[in-house]
């Protein structure tokens, strides 16, 4: 079975999008492994229910934030994505990296990311 990362990475990005719950779990059921972990500088997330409180954390910080990938490389079930975090009307306000991993059947088993936390 040939695994497509990226369209799986892009479709995962996408659940940070999308403003709802519902819409977020849907996309989860299509790419994340149900003990998927999240990680950045600012939290650790265990289960889908904490990634999807985070994420719409992110919208009433960041109202119509999203993210934008700009490199792409993938092999073995594992994965890294250079990205720019964008708000609503595209002006790209930071940018970084994430490392994923994959489980045999292509869904995603862990997602770290890796940018610099801008000042208050």
């Amino acid at each position: 079975m040939s695994i497509n990362y990226k369209d799986i990475w892009e479709t995962y990005q996408s659940s940070w999008k999308v403003e709802t719950t519902d819409e977020k779990l849907a996309i989860f059921e299509k790419v994340l492994d149900k003990n998927a972990i999240y990680q950045d500088p600012l939290a650790k997330t265990t289960s889908w229910d904490e990634l999807v409180a985070y994420m719409l954390d992110f919208h009433q910080q960041v109202p119509g934030g999203h993210f934008i990938t700009t490199f792409f490389q993938a092999h073995n079930n594992q994965s890294v994505a250079h990205w720019d975090m964008a708000l609503a009307d595209g002006k790209v306000v930071n940018e970084g990296i994430s490392y994923c991993t994959y489980n045999d059947s292509g869904k995603l088993t862990s997602m770290t990311g890796f940018f610099t936390i801008p000042p208050k």
